[in-house]
């Protein structure tokens, strides 16, 4: 039977298959949900909102959120978000999928590159289980939905990190690459760059530092001809550093590193703080299903360290991650350029356990990465029948797909542990990725409608709608997913500041949070006047707290 499998993966990897299976998985995984999914808070919102601004206005160098100057990050995944939505909608649309096409694009080139430079470094069975663990997991699946910058940052670090792994291979090799993978390699950096500032450059610079030190050999890093290709990166990179610093009077840059990346390494910004170790207890998570894996692909790596491609796995690895845990500042998808790396790690190991090359196993390992990635699934499993219940409109029917795929495809790949992973695991983990996200994605999270509080608010300006041209006044709620799907056109003001103007213009309208209603009134009254209640909304405002709170549209007449 192993044999068959392997014959079976012999004939997927051959010719244009493994492209065609790995494009067909990704569209598979990443489309369905793209358009019915509601803007995401705060930073997916905050993105969109901003490229709508530059669409608007013309102003493709600065980032505005409203009134505000975004100078965090470049301005690279913007530009591409525009392109996007000048080719499929217009800036007035509310439309989101249009903003998250370029996700959808960088996380399938990721997978794509991942087994094109997987294919060169380790063979292309390795690299086809790989990229497809990859393009499964829920972190990545995640990302392709969200109109951010992860998704093409990872793109980028796909390409500089293949292209290095190839000169590498090469050297240790003792044969030349060509200049064009080095090529690569600096087009990707200055990409990876106007992205996303230095994440790109610095994960390369970790595994080039870790190799560099490990192999004491420094020589091999003339094959990336620095010579020519740090003046490249940096002509490429230059036009919008000048653009953006002009037009910001120099305010970009001493923002963009000064507080917002500096201030994550010196501090836990936004309250995103958490303790070294979270991201390895998180990847059972992030990596799921694919983290059934993790203890196949550690021990494995470890064992097989001397190979040239494991080598540069793990120094692609080991030094970004070491790093990503003592940065206070802490988000899950901090740790996704690493991911292509481990599951080419896994994929190492399972074309290796199909070959017979099993070793010594581990099993309390093994057994306590099935453990790990079985809490996963039964909190999965937990909340798709749950949440429908307290969040949406009750039972959903179609949570049973998921359901029943976390449990029979647990027992499945639990017997499959038992005897040890082989390669025929991965068509398991990747179709109960399919069975188990793409309705969570498309049906049951766009269905929660306590969830999605902006979403109900929208919908009742929509039914008492502003005059023309008149911004929506909001007292104590203003996320960003609201003024995208208000078009931008919300002024937040205190509960005094909206009694003045409710007072002053008839034809006022304010959204107000429960708590601020009391206040509204009163200093309504001081003005002889009375709050009048057109309709309300409630919710979750998940990014503050995971209470209910009532969001109420009002008008004001004289008493």
């Amino acid at each position: 039977m192993t044999e068959d499998r392997m014959a079976l993966l012999d004939q997927a990897v051959l010719g244009w298959r493994p492209w065609a299976l790995l494009v067909a998985l990704c569209l598979c995984l990443y489309l369905p949900g793209l358009a019915a999914l509601p803007p995401l808070d705060r930073d997916e919102a905050r993105f969109m909102q901003a490229t709508r601004q530059m669409l608007e206005t013309g102003d493709f160098v600065r980032i505005r959120f409203q009134d505000e100057a975004r100078n965090k990050k470049p301005a690279g995944i913007h530009w591409l978000q525009a392109a996007s939505v000048a080719l499929f909608s217009t800036p007035d649309s509310v439309a989101r999928w249009p903003y998250r096409v370029p996700s959808v694009i960088g996380a399938t080139a990721a997978v794509l590159l991942t087994f094109g430079f997987g294919a060169r470094l380790a063979g292309r069975r390795t690299a086809l289980l790989g990229a497809s663990l990859l393009a499964s997991c829920v972190l990545l699946v995640s990302e392709a939905h969200l109109a951010k910058t992860d998704a093409v940052l990872l793109a980028t670090v796909a390409a500089a990190q293949g292209a290095l792994g190839i000169l590498y291979h090469r050297a240790r090799d003792g044969t030349k690459a060509s200049p064009l993978v080095a090529l690569v390699f600096w087009m990707a950096q200055a990409a990876g760059i106007l992205v996303k500032g230095p994440a790109t450059p610095l994960v390369s610079l970790l595994t080039l530092l870790a190799l560099s030190l490990a192999d004491r050999e420094w020589r091999w890093l003339a094959a990336l001809r620095p010579g020519w290709g740090l003046p490249l990166a940096a002509l490429l990179v230059a036009p919008w550093v000048v653009a953006i610093e002009s037009a910001t009077h120099g305010a970009f840059l001493g923002e963009a590193v000064g507080h917002d990346l500096l201030g994550k390494v010196a501090g836990a910004q936004e309250s995103h703080g958490a303790f070294p170790g979270l991201y390895l207890l998180l990847a059972p998570a992030t990596f799921w299903p694919a983290s059934l894996l993790l203890a196949l692909a550690g021990i494995a790596g470890w064992r097989r360290r001397d190979e040239p491609a494991v080598r540069f796995l793990i120094a692609w690895i080991v030094p970004s991650w070491l790093l990503f845990e003592l940065v206070p500042t802490k988000l899950p998808h901090y740790v996704l350029p690493l991911y292509p790396a481990l599951a080419l790690l896994a994929g190492k190991a399972l074309t290796g356990a199909g070959e017979g090359a099993v070793g010594k196993r581990l099993v309390w390992l093994e057994g306590l990465a099935f453990v790990l990635w079985a809490i996963v699934g039964l909190v999965l499993l937990v909340a798709v029948l749950v949440l429908p219940i307290m969040l949406g409109g009750g039972i959903a029917a179609l949570s049973i797909v998921p359901a029943a795929a976390i449990l029979s495809f647990g027992m499945i790949l639990l017997r499959q542990a038992g005897r040890g992973f082989r390669p025929g695991s991965v068509p398991a983990i990747a179709a109960m990725a399919l069975l188990v996200l793409v309705p969570e994605f498309a049906f049951l999270l766009p269905g929660l409608d306590g969830l999605w509080l902006s979403r109900s608010a929208a919908a009742i300006v929509a039914r008492h709608p502003p005059p023309a041209g008149e911004a929506l006044i909001t007292v104590d709620y203003n996320e960003p997913s609201l003024v995208f799907l208000l078009g931008g056109k919300t002024r937040p003001l205190d509960a005094a500041a909206a009694a003045a103007e409710l007072a002053e213009r008839p034809s006022a309208l304010a959204l107000v949070a429960g708590r601020d209603e009391e206040m509204l009134r009163q200093a309504l009254g001081v003005r002889n006047m009375e709050a009048v209640k057109l309709d309300q909304a409630s919710g979750i405002n998940y990014s503050h707290s995971i209470r209910r709170i009532t969001l109420s549209l009002y008008t004001a007449a004289p008493k």
